[in-house]
């Protein structure tokens, strides 16, 4: 490990070409041009890049899986490297924490236009007190909500590992991705906490405009859900558009798309990113303990997004 006291908090300032993060560049700085993609995995979060890629080209024909668009992941170390002029391994990860919020004002500096930005990191404050995601740079936050029940099915799958660890993950307050320290990953350190603090991390975050999509509505109320995201990001408010794009993200294309071509996206332990996607399949899965674990671990919160009414009754 280098020693990097001598690195400055002010990160140098470099153009950021279109065609890798998705927005208009400027030679004046600006702020505030982010919005996150934000979910805990296996919520929703590619399904509506999907829509959104389709919506935004207006193309005749679904849009290739594997061009979606918009810039890289929020955790990409290529993308940090690039715009902090340091290689994040030569950095521990609380200096990388220390960065990050500079690294996305500095995106967002070089941006005209509204970047999307896909992000599985809980909304997490690093060790100085800073917001990672940092609210000089956001213009908003759309967020994608699961039942709890079906994310630990669909993540079991997604992961290929045992649905019981899966569910301890999702319990657990101090879960985070790819932060093995003796290994290096395309992606940095991302704090997903339990499933219940992620979500209430950016949902009740202060300061933050934030939308939430379940992706209950996302499948059984699509034009109104994705029509309400459109004009949350100040979008064109046209129907036909909305439909088309909804038609060409459906499951079945996407699904469709794998099968013929594959999508990046995909871990190499799952047998497929598109795999099910229904509402309810856990209760092909989980067993009463399971249920009632989950329900113990984020009843509140699923009471609050309407997977479990007042009285305990499940809710899809």
């Amino acid at each position: 490990m280098s020693d990097t006291s001598h690195h400055s908090d002010h990160l140098p300032v470099t153009t950021i070409a279109e065609d890798r993060t998705g927005c208009t560049p400027k030679e004046a700085p600006a702020t505030g041009h982010i919005i996150w993609l934000a979910s805990y995995p296996k919520s929703g979060n590619t399904w509506f890049r999907a829509f959104l890629a389709n919506y935004l080209r207006e193309a005749d024909h679904p849009v290739d899986i594997n061009r979606l668009g918009g810039g890289p992941i929020a955790s990409a170390r290529m993308m940090f490297d690039d715009e902090a002029g340091v290689k994040a391994s030569e950095l521990t990860v609380d200096e990388i924490e220390r960065w990050r919020p500079r690294v996305y004002e500095q995106i967002s500096a070089a941006c005209t236009s509204p970047l999307f930005m896909k992000i599985h990191d809980a909304y997490t404050y690093n060790a100085q007190g800073e917001p990672l995601m940092s609210k000089a740079a956001t213009q908003g936050v759309l967020y994608f909500v699961r039942n709890p029940l079906d994310v630990a099915v669909s993540y079991t799958h997604h992961a290929a590992a045992e649905i019981d660890s899966i569910i301890a993950l999702m319990g657990d307050s101090a879960t985070s991705m790819v932060g093995h320290p003796k290994r290096l990953f395309n992606q940095l350190r991302q704090r997903l906490l339990s499933w219940s603090d992620h979500v209430l991390s950016w949902v009740d975050e202060p300061g933050l405009r934030v939308h939430v999509m379940r992706y209950e509505d996302m499948q059984l109320r699509p034009f109104e859900t994705f029509r309400d995201a459109v004009t949350f990001v100040d979008l064109p408010d046209d129907a036909e558009r909305i439909e088309r794009a909804i038609a060409h993200a459906s499951f079945e294309v996407l699904r469709g798309q794998e099968v013929e071509k594959a999508f990046q996206e995909k871990t190499f332990r799952a047998e497929s990113f598109f795999r099910k996607g229904k509402i309810g399949s856990w209760r092909e899965v989980l067993t009463r303990e399971q249920v009632e674990r989950l329900i113990a671990d984020h009843g509140d919160v699923m009471r609050r997004f309407g997977y479990l009414t007042s009285t305990g009754e499940l809710v899809y």
